[in-house]
C-alpha cells in the first residue's frame, strides 16, 4: 500500500557536491519532528560535479530522499518539473546552503496543510526577522522588491528568499502559466498567486548570506527586470487569463482546503478521545463519575481546540484565549444536545436498554462532531482571505 505523502520538500542543486550532505542530513532530521509523512527531492539541474554521484549515495542512505537529474541548467526549471509530477498536497523548496533558519519550516507548510493559506514564503523582510547580509544584496534585494510593488502593484514583502511553498492544486493551476526557467520563477509564481486571490502566507525568517553562494546577484537582478518587463506586458495586454485562473484556482483551492481540513479535523477528533479517555479513567479514581466527566470534558475540549486552532484551520497569531472561549462555547452545546436527546428517549421509551441509549448517545454526538466542525470553521477560526501571516 503507498502512502500518501503530505509534504515534498526539493532542493534545486548545481555543483554542490561540498554542501549537500549536510543539508539533506539536517533536513531528514527536520522533517523527522514534522507531524506529517514527507519526501526530499535532490533535483540536479546539470551538473558537472560530483553532485550526482554524492545525491545517489544520500538516498540510498535515507528512505525518504530522491534524486531527479536534468540536462539543462535553471532552478525554476527544475521545480516546475518536479512539482508537476509531485503527489504531494503541499509542495516545497529550499536552496542547499539553508541561509534560512529550518525552525521556520513548520509555520512555512502549517497554513498550506490546513487549507488555511494556498501559498507561504520565507520573508527577510517581514516583522520579527534576523537577517545578517553584506550592504549590496540587502540593499539590491530591498530595492527590487520596492520596485515589484511599484511596478507589478504586489503586497508581498519578500519575493527572492529561497524558501517557499504552495498547495498542489495550486501549482497545477498556475505553473503552466509560470514561463521562466531561472531565478524569476519565483516572482512569476507569486504575482500569479495573488492575481488570481489567492492567500499568500508570510513567515518571518532567521537568515545569514551564504560567503561562497554562486549567485551572480547584479547579473540575476537584470534577468529578473526582464522578466518583470514580460510579466507586466502579460497581464497588461491579457495574454494571460486573470480572471479565468481566478475561478479555477478559487474552485479547487477551496475544495483542497476542505478535504485537508476535515481529514485533520477527523484526526485530532481521535487524539482528543483518547486524552479524553484516560483523563476520565485517572479522574474517576479520585472523583465522582460526573464531576470526572465534566472536567475530562473541558480538558479534552481545550486540547481539542489548541489542536485544530494550529494544524486544522493554521492559526497561530493572537487570539489563543478568545478561541478556547468560543470552543467550551460549542463544548457546552454539546452537552446540552446530548442531554436532551436522553430526555427525550426517556420520554418516548422509559424502559429504554443500554444499547439503545448508547444507539441514541451516538447519533446525537455525530450530529454535535459536524456542528462542531462547521461552528469552528465558520465562527471560531473563521478566516481572513488577506495577503500577510496568519490572522
Amino acid at each position: 500500500m503507498v502512502v500518501p505523502v503530505t509534504l515534498e520538500l526539493v532542493i534545486p542543486v548545481h555543483n554542490e557536491e561540498t554542501d549537500l550532505p549536510a543539508a539533506v542530513r539536517n533536513l531528514v532530521r527536520t522533517l523527522h519532528s514534522l507531524p506529517w509523512t514527507w519526501r526530499i527531492t535532490i533535483a540536479d539541474n546539470a551538473s558537472t560535479d560530483a553532485t550526482p554521484a554524492v545525491a545517489r549515495s544520500l538516498a540510498e542512505q535515507y528512505p525518504h530522499v530522491r534524486v531527479a537529474t536534468f540536462a539543462e541548467k535553471g532552478r525554476g526549471r527544475a521545480l516546475k518539473s518536479v512539482w508537476r509530477e509531485s503527489d504531494a498536497q503541499v509542495l516545497a523548496y529550499t536552496d542547499v546552503d539553508l541561509s534560512t533558519d529550518l525552525k521556520a519550516l513548520l509555520p512555512l507548510v502549517a497554513p498550506l496543510i490546513s487549507g488555511h493559506s494556498d501559498v507561504a514564503i520565507g520573508s527577510r523582510l517581514a516583522r520579527g526577522s534576523q537577517v545578517t547580509r553584506g550592504v549590496k544584496r540587502e540593499l539590491v534585494s530591498r530595492s527590487y522588491n520596492v520596485l515589484l510593488q511599484s511596478v507589478l502593484d504586489t503586497r508581498f514583502s519578500d519575493a527572492q528568499c529561497g524558501f517557499k511553498a504552495v498547495r498542489r492544486e495550486v501549482a497545477d493551476a498556475l505553473l503552466p502559466w509560470v514561463e521562466d526557467d531561472t531565478w524569476f520563477f519565483d516572482t512569476e509564481l507569486l504575482v500569479l498567486a495573488e492575481r488570481s486571490g489567492l492567500r499568500i502566507h508570510e513567515v518571518p525568517v532567521d537568515w545569514v548570506d551564504d560567503p561562497d553562494s554562486r549567485v551572480d546577484v547584479m547579473r540575476t537582478a537584470l534577468d529578473d527586470l526582464r522578466g518583470m518587463r514580460r510579466l507586466g506586458w502579460a497581464l497588461l495586454t491579457g495574454r494571460i487569463p486573470v480572471d479565468d485562473l481566478r475561478r479555477r484556482v478559487g474552485s479547487a483551492r477551496d475544495a483542497g482546503r476542505l478535504r485537508a481540513q476535515l481529514a485533520l479535523f477527523a484526526f485530532v477528533g481521535v487524539v482528543s478521545s483518547i486524552a479524553y479517555t484516560c483523563l476520565y479513567g485517572y479522574l474517576r479514581h479520585h472523583l465522582a463519575g460526573p464531576t470526572s466527566n465534566v472536567l475530562a470534558l473541558v480538558l479534552s475540549t481545550v486540547l481539542n481546540t489548541s489542536l485544530n486552532r494550529r494544524f486544522t484551520f493554521g492559526n497561530s497569531g493572537p487570539g489563543a484565549v478568545r478561541a478556547q472561549a468560543k470552543g467550551l462555547t460549542v463544548l457546552v452545546g454539546g452537552v446540552a444536545t446530548t442531554t436532551v436527546a436522553l430526555v427525550l428517549l426517556r420520554r418516548a421509551s422509559p424502559n429504554a436498554a443500554l444499547p439503545t441509549e448508547v444507539l441514541v448517545l451516538s447519533l446525537a454526538n455525530l450530529s454535535v462532531t459536524a456542528l462542531r466542525f462547521a461552528a469552528m470553521r465558520q465562527w471560531v477560526f473563521r478566516r481572513r482571505d488577506t495577503v500577510g501571516g496568519a490572522t
